[in-house]
C-alpha cells in the first residue's frame, strides 16, 4: 500500500476522479451554459464537495481533513486548468485597470492571477468540506462494515 493511500485512504487515482466531479461545473460556467443564481447552477457548485464528504465518511481514511484539502487542491488544477483553455469565451482581457501594459504583459498578468485565483478557490473549497466531513465523522458511526472488521479482528476475551 502507498505512503499515499495509508495517509489520505484514497488512491491518487481515486482523488483524481473525485476532484474531477467538479470539472463539469467549470466547463458549463465558463461557456455560460448555466446562469449563476440556478438550481443547476448551485447543485454543479454544491454537489461535488457533498460527494467528497461522502466518500471520506464512507472511507474513513485516517486524516479526513487532510484528504479533502488534497482534492480541494486537485480540483484547483482543474479550475484553473479549465479557465485557460476557456479563456476568451469566460474571462478575456477585459482589465481596464491594466489598458497601460503591452498586451503580452496584460494576457500573462491576467493568465497568471486567474491560475493562483483558482488554485486557492479550490483548495479552499476542500478546507470546508474537509471541515464538515471531520464534524460528521465525529457524529455519525462509522459504516457497519468497517466496525465488524474491527471486531473481528479484535481477540476474545
Amino acid at each position: 500500500m502507498s505512503a499515499g493511500r495509508r495517509t489520505l485512504g484514497f488512491s491518487w487515482p481515486a482523488l483524481v476522479a473525485l476532484a474531477a466531479l467538479a470539472a463539469p461545473r467549470v466547463v458549463l460556467h465558463d461557456l455560460g451554459v448555466v446562469p449563476e443564481g440556478t438550481v443547476v447552477a448551485a447543485l454543479l457548485a454544491v454537489g461535488p464537495p457533498l460527494c467528497w464528504v461522502a466518500a471520506v465518511l464512507w472511507r474513513r481514511p485516517p486524516r479526513p481533513f487532510l484528504t479533502m484539502v488534497v482534492i480541494g487542491a486537485l480540483y484547483g488544477v482543474f479550475l484553473a486548468a479549465g479557465h485557460q483553455v476557456f479563456w476568451d469565451s469566460s474571462l478575456g482581457m477585459d482589465a481596464p485597470g491594466l489598458a497601460g501594459l503591452e498586451p503580452g504583459a496584460r494576457e500573462a498578468l491576467l493568465r497568471g492571477a486567474a491560475v493562483m485565483s483558482s488554485l486557492v478557490t479550490g483548495t479552499m473549497v476542500g478546507v470546508i468540506a474537509g471541515a464538515v466531513a471531520v464534524l460528521l465523522s465525529r457524529v455519525l458511526p462509522a459504516p457497519a462494515r468497517r466496525r465488524e472488521r474491527a471486531d473481528a479482528s479484535r481477540p476474545l476475551a
